[in-house]
């Protein structure tokens, strides 16, 4: 191999070298900044506190994220993959909807995610021009399609009230949503899985999930 054609491979290997330790710091300041929100809530969770978890400046961590709004995105994003192990109930095969109610579990058990997710949501409506505002409507794009897959699995084309899957989905989304505000204010009085079971029994079924 001539000087310049190993020059030319060790400058590739350097800039994937960096491109994976850059990816491994993201996913660092990822996992830093779920635990400052999970143990502090989306108001107080900090640039800072997160840096400080990492073990860089916050001048650092604003390399890989400009804003704090840019971070709690990211990190949203990354929730949805991390829930399913890098799957989604918006991609590959629909979910059973008892896979819901386990999730539903799941999220019962940090309510600091739960609110920075429903902290978010409610602050993106407010201005077209908002962080979050993107990524929460085609979140409910792709979620109300794949929430109709499953309806679809396990009704068919038409559920027992005969509505179709396409305009129960919305519902189903909204009573999900909806429970977490509720389950916020006071989680002694809302169980949210056994109230998504209640919900899938009007909804047409026989028998209540396990």
């Amino acid at each position: 191999m001539a000087a310049n054609d190993r020059s030319v491979a060790k400058e590739r290997e350097a800039r994937r070298g960096r491109a994976v330790r850059g990816e491994d710091r993201r996913a660092e300041i990822l996992r830093a900044a779920l635990e400052v929100i999970a143990e502090r809530g989306y108001r107080g969770a900090s640039l800072n506190a997160v840096a400080e978890r990492v073990g860089i400046t916050q001048q650092g961590l604003l390399h890989h994220f400009p804003t704090k709004e840019a971070l709690l995105v990211a990190v949203l994003e990354a929730r949805d993959a991390w829930d399913t192990g890098g799957g989604s109930p918006r991609h590959g095969e629909p979910w059973p909807l008892d896979l819901y109610t386990s999730l539903i579990e799941y999220n019962a058990m940090r309510p600091g995610i739960v609110q920075t997710f429903s902290a978010l949501l409610g602050e993106s409506v407010t201005g077209e021009d908002h962080p979050a505002r993107e990524f929460f409507a085609h979140r409910y794009a792709t979620v109300r399609e794949s929430v109709a897959a499953s309806l679809r699995a396990e009704f068919g084309d038409r559920l027992p009230g005969g509505r179709t899957p396409e305009e129960a989905a919305p519902l189903l989304i909204a009573v999900m949503d909806g429970m977490q505000f509720q389950w916020l204010l006071d989680p002694t009085a809302v169980d949210m899985p056994a109230a998504f079971r209640t919900l899938l029994q009007l909804l047409g079924r026989t028998e209540p999930a396990d």
